[in-house]
């Protein structure tokens, strides 16, 4: 068995957090959950954002700390739109968008969107754009290292797979829409004057009941095998989060693990695709989610904030 690194970065190390506000996408399991237990543990105030405030609030009854639990639906944007009202007037220091869905058969999401673009992308992008007036330090959004296999692209010609449907490459575009949101989330947040940061960070691979939903039965089997004996713990693969989301790294920064092929270890600024780098088709994205969502940059809002 290798040896344990001494120096490498874990959630022992994260800075006190007393009286900062940390919101937590999909939080009620796995990574997100997590995710919650350490930032609550460091002394944030931590808001579970779930789908199912039931197993949020199991998941919150896991946690050492102040947490509270709202329901969000990432797939419908009428529940976005509730959820972002219902936090008027109060500063939030840190969003974590974490929630996702992997590798799904053909599914819709209740505004007709394709599920895994729709959850891990413009649900996402519409609550962050809604919040943004009452962010006060950063958002971190989780990718994953499958933005590479989108075939280099966004397929703006058919976002939401209305024909050839592909459960791992429209999964690809969705974590590859990830960071062309973060890059362009950035830039817009520099222009602006904001002190608000954009990261993005990558778990690895990582166990958790995210692969049990995958369309393949056969992709479901060996990632179950997988999960078993090659993948990191929740607690390993939530570093990359916790590190983007408390050290002082540069805006449109990337995290992930530090070993081999990104898989497992501790966590460090790695590299993207060259698709994940395209400033062009992160604007143009941004453009194209704000017209699918109707959710817009708060520009009035930044500038009345500052």
């Amino acid at each position: 068995m290798a040896e344990k690194k001494t120096n490498a970065w874990d959630a022992s190390r994260l800075p006190d957090l007393t009286g900062r506000t940390a919101m937590i996408t999909g939080a009620n399991s796995g990574i997100g959950r997590t995710t919650a237990q350490a930032l609550a543990g460091a002394g944030a105030h931590v808001v579970l954002a779930v789908r199912d405030p039931e197993r949020g609030r199991a998941a919150a009854a896991t946690v050492r700390g102040s947490t509270e639990v709202r329901r969000l639906d990432l797939a419908d944007l009428s529940s976005v739109r509730e959820f972002a009202a219902a936090w008027q007037g109060r500063p939030l220091d840190l969003l974590i968008n974490n929630a996702g869905v992997m590798m799904l058969p053909r599914q819709r999401t209740a505004d007709g969107f394709e599920m895994q673009f729709g959850t891990n992308h413009l649900g996402h992008f519409a609550l962050t754009n809604l919040l943004l007036p009452h962010l006060t330090d950063r958002v971190v959004t989780v990718s994953s290292g499958a933005h590479r296999w989108a075939d280099g692209r966004i397929r703006f010609e058919d976002l939401n797979w209305t024909s050839d449907y592909d459960p791992r490459r429209a999964y690809a575009q969705s974590k590859l829409a990830n960071l062309l949101f973060t890059l362009e989330l950035q830039r817009r947040l520099t222009e602006s004057g904001s002190p608000v940061r954009a990261l993005a960070a990558h778990p690895g691979y990582a166990a958790t009941n995210l692969q049990s939903h995958t369309a393949n039965p056969v992709l479901r089997a060996f990632l179950r095998i997988g999960n078993r004996f090659f993948a990191q713990d929740d607690a390993a693969g939530a570093l990359p989060t916790l590190f983007a989301a408390t050290q002082d790294l540069p805006g449109a920064s990337f995290v992930g693990p530090d070993g081999l092929g990104e898989l497992r270890g501790g966590p460090t600024l790695v590299g993207r695709s060259a698709a994940a780098s395209d400033a062009a088709a992160a604007r143009r994205l941004w453009t194209a989610s704000e017209e699918l969502t109707d959710a817009h940059w708060p520009a009035e809002q930044l500038s009345a904030a500052r």
